[in-house]
């Protein structure tokens, strides 16, 4: 066994450095390499000293013009994605590597060590079985715009990671070999020809079919690949086989179905989406009923499939072929309908229990005339994928604000003339909704729809509800209630979903996100439970979304933490006793400030209990690229969710103790008040952000569809999550993370540091804070900071804001040592260390490039190449920091 893990990491990253040098050469000429070269010496050289080399590189790229200022961020922005590849590569290998040593420590914990734990806790075969049967992990794709990587160049990446495959064949020919670095050099060369941003802002039906391109590429080949994975491990464990098609894996969408603050999703790009999606969904069955087409010439068939088909010599192939006809309509069908043609005749795919009942036919004939090796091929890919993606590819979730349902209905109210439904107490407000949910008379007719009442907003949420009404459920799930706040707002989309025609209703989810509407989650919640109408409505179960973003940005990280740990609490318990099944809907993102974190840590980190066999969670941005971009990491990932949620169910974290439950309280008591005594109450910060930081500009980068503000101007309270915590990251001072925290962590090391190490030692959602506190830490540089300070701002208020952050990180960092007692940030973790002290030398030119770029385009605005080149330091400095946020 090698004992270097990484050396094979090291030699991609130095391997796509030298091919990428080439490529400059023969492109740019000698003159731009050699100025690249010098560049990252100077940065490679200061930084082995632990020096941030402001002055020596302001030298070097004072006297370059726009052009080559371009050119040069382009050189480092293409080094930081290439060397992201390498460490793709590399996850690829270590995951093999998992597989080979399932007990080495450096490698992540898979199924075959949670079955393993399992059976040394004693716990019996058939409980295990029990859990993982019933077992449901759904992914939730959102198109929130921190992907920056162009479609076309992830493309390109990814046939530059195949290269890298391949050549780590041990049985390649030093010909091979040269070929395959030739095909690699040309790979480069194309991604380096290729223009890295994104002119165009794309539309959300854009966000969409990139979700199906994942689906596509990658998560088609990904499920039966990982299910399969997993059938194996549970085989090696002694455990009976569960059923052959069973898949506890789905997935769903928030791509044009989240019209939280973006005008652009709009009823009619919620029906476009879903009829894509029906359509590619036929078009990948299409393609599998194909490939069984070609495969099933046997002519061994079951009585029952010979009923159906009728004598003949290949009676499969008849089946099939009536399978592929149907299909094909379907196709044509959902085409017509996007193109707003006429619909070609005939009977199409209407539900995914129609496709279903064929194929599981033909599954059925085989096993029963012997043949079940074969069903246990393609077919059984197929009825797997058939049982993940369904026919509409995937579910799409709704997603809209709780002042949007309250407007609607108080249209309604004084529409006629019941007064003004906003204005009404909660108590009122919900005995008029449940009166009018268990009333048989439609509440409004079309006088309404006329009416000076019906707004566009309003008409917008009726309309909306009426698509819903038209699809039907299968393709529909959650309808999420953002900034959801008490019982009323999940009763009034009840009621809009009646008013809108729905038979099948969807569930109804409320979003809990700001710090007091989690701690009143438990409140309100119980309201609701206190009503028989509505506990007869969820007594199948009930979904509830814990919001990560903009809690943080309303309480800090630590206070925001605590908070969602507490709701969680509270709601597993509350439902426990009325005896609901309660899913946790977790909306997390790639940031620690957004609840990130590796999957294991993220499961084992929540109240016991809470997990239950059940979890949904949000997959953002780049992270849906990192973690699904590809086949074998993707069936690599949906292992881990697997085993996690497993483990999470079965052995979970014990109860944190009484004096542990008592000092996060003043932890987050000090937390709270130090990250609101800089973000609501400094009268700096807003100007700070917008004049030190990239937040102004990073408007300029067509990330998504959605507007960077829920309203125009104001102050950080109007900013989404996303944007705080992207322009954060790129000046590397990473304060939605840690702000706040550094003078928790103070006070407990002050007041109770025993108890604060036994946290961090024993209790697995504190020990996670301080792992991913740390991480993040380590990303964080004050030199980088001040330079953005320097040479962006002269005005003193703002330099004083600007020592006082520094300050607090820096104690942060101090504090954070002094309680796990390492000197150094991640000297438990070298891989993570490794790879930041690498992408340093070439993120420092990118950084001092870009103050210097946002102050040039600050007195002369709209200069084409400098907003280019600007936005080429923006992707690149996001590739370097393998986050956006």
């Amino acid at each position: 066994m090698d004992q270097d893990q990484n050396a094979p990491l090291r030699e991609d990253v130095r391997l796509l450095g030298e091919e990428l040098g080439t490529v400059l050469r023969s492109q740019a000429g000698d003159s731009l390499y050699a100025t690249v070269e010098t560049i990252r010496q100077v940065a490679v050289e200061s930084r082995s000293h632990g020096e941030m080399p402001v002055g020596k590189l302001r030298e070097l790229l004072d006297p370059l013009d726009d052009e080559t200022l371009l050119e040069v961020a382009r050189a480092f922005s293409q080094f930081l994605n290439l060397a992201n590849l390498a460490e793709q590569r590399h996850r690829e290998r270590l995951r093999r590597r998992h597989e080979r040593f399932p007990g080495d420590p450096d490698t992540d914990r898979g199924l075959r060590q949670v079955l393993a734990e399992l059976k040394k806790a004693n716990l019996d075969q058939s409980q295990v079985l029990d859990v993982l049967s019933n077992l449901s992990v759904e992914l939730v794709l959102t198109a929130h715009p921190t992907e920056v990587t162009r479609r076309t160049l992830i493309r390109k990446y990814d046939q530059i990671a195949d290269r890298l495959a391949e050549l780590d064949r041990p049985d390649a020919t030093p010909e091979e070999r040269d070929h395959l670095r030739r095909l690699l050099r040309e790979q480069i060369l194309s991604a380096w020809s290729t223009d890295e941003i994104r002119r165009e802002r794309p539309t959300p039906v854009d966000e969409a079919k990139w979700g199906f391109a994942t689906i596509e590429q990658s998560l088609w080949q990904a499920v039966p690949q990982g299910m399969r994975d997993i059938e194996e491990e549970l085989a090696l464990a002694g455990l009976d086989p569960l059923p052959s098609d069973w898949v506890p894996i789905r997935f769903a969408s928030w791509m044009g179905g989240d019209r939280d603050g973006n005008p652009n999703v709009t009823a009619a790009v919620t029906r476009q989406v879903l009829t894509l999606a029906r359509w590619m969904a036929a078009d990948l069955y299409l393609r599998d009923v194909e490939n069984l087409l070609a495969d099933l010439s046997i002519h061994r068939a079951s009585d029952e499939l010979l009923a159906r088909t009728g004598p003949s010599p290949e009676p499969y192939r008849v089946l099939l072929r009536a399978v592929r006809d149907r299909l094909r309509l379907t196709r044509e069908v959902m085409e017509a309908r996007v193109n707003g043609a006429a619909e070609p005749d005939g009977e199409i795919y209407a539900s995914g229990s129609q496709l279903y009942d064929e194929l599981s036919l033909i599954d059925r004939s085989l096993r029963a005339v012997g043949l079940a090796a074969i069903a246990d091929g393609q077919l059984k890919d197929t009825l797997r994928r058939l049982n993940c993606f369904g026919i509409t590819l995937l579910r799409l979730d709704i997603r809209q604000e709780s002042t949007r349902h309250t407007d609607a209905i108080d249209a309604i109210t004084r529409f006629l003339d019941l007064g003004s439904y906003a204005s009404w107490g909660e108590k009122v407000k919900q005995k008029f909704l449940l009166s009018e949910l268990e009333s048989r008379r439609p509440l409004v007719n079309g006088a309404f729809f006329e009416s000076e009442f019906c707004t566009e907003e309003v008409r917008e949420v009726l309309d909306t509800c009426r698509v819903i009404a038209e699809q039907g459920p299968e393709g529909l799930g959650a309808y999420v209630i953002s900034m959801a706040k008490t019982s009323s707002d999940v009763l009034a989309v009840m009621l809009l979903q009646k008013i809108g025609g729905v038979k099948a209703p969807m569930r109804v989810v409320p979003l809990f996100e700001t710090l007091d509407d989690l701690n009143n989650a438990f409140t309100t919640m119980s309201a609701l439970l206190e009503i028989p109408f509505y506990r007869e409505r969820v007594k199948g179960g009930q979904e509830v979304m814990i919001g990560y973003s903009d809690s943080a940005k309303d309480a800090g990280f630590l206070g925001a933490a605590w908070a969602q740990f507490r709701a969680q609490e509270a709601l597993t318990g509350i439902f426990r006793e009325h005896g609901i099944p309660l899913t946790l809907f977790h909306g997390r993102g790639g940031s620690i400030s957004r609840g990130g974190s590796p999957t294991r840590m993220a499961l084992l980190s929540q109240p016991p209990g809470s997990v239950a066999g059940r979890i949904r969670v949000t997959e953002q941005g780049e992270m849906i690229r990192v973690k699904y971009g590809r086949p074998s990491v993707a069936a690599y990932n949906l292992e881990q969710y697997i085993a996690a949620t497993l483990e999470a169910t079965l052995l979970p974290p014990a109860e944190p103790r009484p004096e542990w439950r008592a000092e996060m309280d003043r932890l987050t008591q000090a937390s709270v008040g130090a990250y609101r005594e800089v973000v609501q109450d400094d009268p700096a910060l807003v100007s700070y952000l917008r004049t030190v930081t990239p937040e102004t500009e990073l408007s300029r980068l067509a990330l998504g569809s959605r507007p960077a503000r829920r309203k125009p101007g104001g102050g950080v309270e109007t900013l989404r999550a996303i944007p705080w915590v992207f322009a954060w990251t790129q000046m590397r001072l990473m304060l939605p993370a840690w702000l706040g925290t550094g003078a928790a962590l103070e006070t407990g090391l002050e007041n109770a540091p025993q108890t604060l190490r036994a946290m961090s030692d024993q209790w697995p959602f504190f020990q996670t804070v301080v792992d991913m506190l740390e991480m993040v830490l380590a990303k964080s540089d004050t030199r980088v900071a001040l330079w953005y300070e320097e040479r962006l701002t002269d005005d003193a208020e703002l330099q004083r804001l600007g020592v006082e952050l520094r300050s607090r990180l820096a104690r942060t960092v101090a504090a954070l040592s002094e309680l796990t007692g390492r000197d150094s940030l991640l000297d438990n973790n070298p891989v993570m260390r490794w790879s930041i002290r690498v992408r340093d030398p070439y993120t420092d030119p990118l950084h001092l490039l870009q103050a210097e770029l946002m102050a040039r385009l600050r007195t002369r605005e709209d200069d084409p190449v400098l907003e280019s080149a600007l936005m080429v330091t923006i992707a690149g400095i996001a590739a370097g920091m393998r986050n956006t946020g």
